[in-house]
C-alpha cells in the first residue's frame, strides 16, 4: 500500500470560512480566511504561511487557537509537512473525546505513518479503535503498519478474522481483506490457505489477474491430482487466461489422451482463430495435431455407439461415465448426461467424486444449469475434484 493513499483531507467546509466566527478577531480571522481560499486554489504552502501569520498574533483565546490548529493541520497535510500536521492534530486531540477523538486519532495515525514513525502511528491507531473508529482507512492503516512490521502472522490473523466475520454475517468479504490475507498466507508459506483465499477472490471478485494467480497455483495445492490438468486448462479457457501457443497445444493433446477428440479439435480451431496456432516455425506441427484430432474424431463417431453398449454390460459404471462424457463433448450432452447418470447408479466406481464432476460438467453443456450447480456443489474430496467442481460453477 502506498502511503499517499493513507493521506486524509482534513479540510471541512466550515473551516474555510472562519473570519466571521464568533469571538474571532480580525487579525486572526483574516489570514485564516485567506488560508482557506488558498487551500481551495491548491496552494497549500502559501496557506500554511497565512496560518503562521494568524498564529503570530498574541493573546489568542482557546477558540482562536483551536481554529488555527485545525487550519494548520489541513494546510500542513496538503503541503506534505506531516510533522507540523501531527503537532496541530495532537493539540486538537488533547481537547477532544468520543467520535471527534476517534477522527483525530485516525488522522494522526495517518500522519505518523507518512513520517515512517510506526510506533506513534500504531499508538494513535489503537486510540482511534478504542474511541470506536473502525473506518475503511483504519483497516488500511492496520494493514500497512502490520506489513511494515513484517508481522505477517498478525496480518493473516486479523484479515482472516475480518473475512470470517463477513462470511458468518452472510456478507461478501472485502476485497482488501482477502488480498491482505492472501499476501500474508503466501509470505508465511501457507500454500493451501493461499490457494483457498484466491478461490474466494475469484468467486467474489472474478478479475482476470485473480484467475491467473489462482489457476497457476491450484495444481500445486497439497493432494491435487495430476489427472485434473486438463480441467485446469478448461477453466483457463473459460475465463480467458489461456492464450499461449504451447497452452493450446498441451490442452488439445491432453484432450486426445482423455479420448475426447471433439474437444481437442475445438481447442485447436480456437488456437487457429486466435492466431496462436498455424503460424511460425511450428505451423506444420500445429497442422499435424489438427489432422490427428480430425482422424480420431471420425473414428470415435464410428465406434461410440458400440462402446456405449459394451459399457452398459460392464460390472462397474466407470466406462458408462467415460462414454457419456465423450457423448457430451460431441455435442450430444443430453445423451451424455443420461449415460453418466446410469454409470453412477450402477456403482462400483473407482472415483465416484470425479464421476459426479463429469456429470455436472455434462449438465452445464446440456443447459441444465440448476441441476449442474446442485451436482457440482455436492462434489467432495481433497484430490482436486471438489476444487474443479466449485470453480466450474463460478466460471460458467
Amino acid at each position: 500500500m502506498k502511503l499517499r493513499t493513507l493521506a486524509l483531507c482534513l479540510v471541512a467546509a466550515g473551516w474555510l470560512s472562519v473570519a466571521g466566527a464568533q469571538g474571532m478577531r480580525a487579525e486572526i480571522g483574516r489570514p485564516l480566511q485567506q488560508a482557506g481560499e488558498l487551500l481551495k486554489a491548491g496552494k497549500a504552502r502559501e496557506a500554511l504561511a497565512k496560518v503562521r501569520e494568524a498564529e503570530s498574533v498574541g493573546g489568542r483565546s482557546a477558540a482562536e487557537q483551536q481554529t488555527i490548529d485545525r487550519m494548520k493541520a489541513a494546510a500542513a497535510q496538503r503541503a506534505g509537512d506531516y510533522a507540523v500536521a501531527a503537532q496541530a492534530l495532537e493539540a486538537l486531540a488533547a481537547k477532544a473525546s468520543g467520535n471527534e477523538l476517534g477522527q483525530y486519532a485516525e488522522q494522526l495515525a495517518a500522519a505518523y505513518a507518512q513520517l515512517r514513525n510506526n510506533a506513534k502511528a500504531t499508538e494513535w491507531l489503537n486510540k482511534a479503535v478504542a474511541a470506536g473508529n473502525n473506518s475503511a482507512t483504519i483497516k488500511q492503516l492496520q494493514g500497512y503498519l502490520q506489513s511494515s512490521s513484517g508481522d505477517y502472522n498478525a496480518i493473516a490473523r486479523d484479515a482472516g478474522a475480518a473475512v470470517a466475520a463477513a462470511e458468518a454475517a452472510g456478507r461478501k468479504p472485502e476485497e482488501g481483506d482477502l488480498l491482505r490475507l492472501a499476501d500474508a498466507q503466501q509470505r508465511t508459506g501457507n500454500t493451501n490457505g493461499y490457494v483457498g483465499t484466491l478461490e474466494k477472490l475469484v468467486a467474489h471478485y472474478p478479475k482476470k489477474d485473480y484467475w491467473t494467480a489462482f489457476l497457476g497455483r491450484l495444481p500445486r495445492k497439497s493432494g491435487f491430482a495430476d489427472r485434473y490438468a486438463l480441467d485446469v486448462m478448461r477453466l483457463k479457457l473459460a475465463v480467458g487466461t489461456l492464450g499461449k501457443t504451447d497452452e493450446y497445444m498441451e490442452m488439445s493433446q491432453l484432450a486426445l489422451q482423455a479420448g475426447l477428440p471433439a474437444e481437442a479439435l475445438r481447442i485447436v480451431e480456437q488456437g487457429y482463430k486466435s492466431g496462436a496456432l498455424g503460424t511460425g516455425a511450428e505451423a506444420s506441427r500445429h497442422q499435424r495435431l489438427r489432422d490427428l484430432a480430425q482422424k480420431q474424431l471420425a473414428q470415435q463417431k464410428t465406434d461410440i455407439a458400440k462402446q456405449a453398449t459394451e459399457a452398459a454390460a460392464d460390472k462397474s459404471g466407470d466406462d458408462l461415465v467415460k462414454v457419456g462424457f465423450a457423448y457430451a463433448s460431441l455435442g450430444e450432452a443430453d445423451k451424455g448426461v443420461a449415460l453418466i447418470e446410469k454409470g453412477i447408479a450402477k456403482g462400483g466406481l473407482r472415483r465416484p467424486e470425479e464421476a459426479r464432476l463429469r456429470l455436472g460438467q455434462a449438465q452445464v453443456q446440456a443447459g441444465k444449469k440448476a441441476a449442474a450447480a446442485q451436482t457440482l456443489r455436492a462434489v467432495k474430496g481433497n484430490d482436486g475434484a471438489a476444487d474443479i467442481a466449485h470453480l466450474w460453477i463460478v466460471a460458467h
